[in-house]
């Protein structure tokens, strides 16, 4: 997977805000600013195009104090990321569209597009198959989703015992404008609570349906193990239905995917593992 050096690098950086006493919300943000600024990623820098040609993205960060921020169709902002943690320091959890791109500019956020070469020729390449009809099946019936979007997530305990988890998505193809997928959605994309943090990627629709990360951090709340919580969440769906998820609990990290997956965790005892899961 061409794209798991991010992954280690978002968590070398992540770790390294931990291990200088940062909390776990400090490490999730700056592993996913850099996530997005690596043009690679489907999130902030490169993010997929609507089928109009607009970058529309979502953000959510999440704390074990069940604190949470999230933005969705914001535009023209590099990191939504960090909008979606200002929005956290506000009495609400969720801002939407023009009225959370002003809040961006509010709290000193300067435009920015994020649009690439490479976003634009995928979404040239998604209009000439809208106008000869080759669509993948989960755009002519919105299922059967066939490859995963590319969604970017952390999820951390710090050295206090704390958790968080975020989220980050530029969406997915043939998406249409004011689309929401899950990542801004607390209890689908991501969930956090004292049992362990929860970040999940995938076919956006199905994951909300499921309540995805709520369902995974029940379990870890529970008492199971972390790893066993997320293969639960694995199996509620069709192994059509690209599913990726990541969490950690007091028992450390877990993960389980259907698709290949680029991950990157930091297990007890400080041996940094890279994996590549298919």
């Amino acid at each position: 997977m061409e794209v798991v050096d991010g992954a280690e690098t978002a968590g070398h950086i992540g770790l390294r805000a931990l291990e200088h006493g940062g909390r776990a919300i400090d490490a999730v943000t700056e592993a996913i600013v850099a996530l997005e600024d690596d043009p690679r990623m489907n999130a902030g820098t490169g993010s997929r195009l609507r089928i109009d040609g607009r970058a529309q993205m979502d953000a959510s960060i999440m704390t074990d104090d069940l604190e949470c921020g999230a933005v969705a169709a914001i535009e023209y902002v590099k990191n939504p990321i960090l909008v979606a943690r200002k929005v956290l320091e506000t009495p609400h959890v969720l801002l939407v569209g023009p009225d959370a791109v002003r809040f961006a500019r509010k709290m000193g956020f300067r435009k920015y597009d994020p649009v690439t070469a490479e976003s634009l020729a995928r979404w040239k390449d998604s209009l000439e198959k809208i106008r000869t009809g080759d669509l993948p099946p989960h755009a002519r019936k919105w299922k059967a989703f066939r490859e995963l979007a590319g969604t970017v997530g952390c999820v951390a305990r710090d050295g206090a015992g704390r958790y968080s988890s975020g989220s980050s998505t530029g969406g997915t193809a043939f998406m249409m404008p004011g689309r929401v997928g899950d990542s801004p959605i607390v209890g689908a994309g991501i969930y956090c609570g004292p049992a362990g943090a929860v970040s999940v990627t995938g076919h956006g629709e199905e994951i909300i349906r499921q309540v995805l990360s709520k369902f995974v951090y029940d379990r870890i709340a529970e008492g199971r193990r972390t790893q066993t919580a997320c293969d639960a969440g694995l199996r509620l769906f069709k192994k059509s239905v690209p599913i990726g998820i990541i969490a950690v609990g007091k028992d450390g990290p877990g993960e389980a995917c259907n698709r290949a997956m680029a991950w990157w965790t930091n297990v007890p005892g400080g041996v940094r593992r890279r994996h590549r899961i298919a």
